[in-house]
């Protein structure tokens, strides 16, 4: 899966704060997400994350 550092991710689960989305800070062998409505920013193992993802949104998507 292409993720790439600035995407937006829209996940299958909402976080706690009862969001969907989040920023993506780094990509590896696992991701460092950011919440878009309340900032949290935590760590997921690339697999776990990979399964839970909805739709990736790429800024540069968005401008055009």
């Amino acid at each position: 899966m292409d993720v790439r550092v600035g995407d937006i991710l829209e996940m299958k689960k909402e976080h706690p704060c009862k969001n969907k989305t989040f920023e993506v800070l780094r990509s590896g062998m696992d991701f460092r997400l950011r919440c878009t409505k309340c900032g949290r920013e935590f760590m997921v193992p690339r697999p776990k994350a990979e399964k839970n993802i909805k739709k990736i949104i790429r800024p540069s998507e968005e401008e055009k």
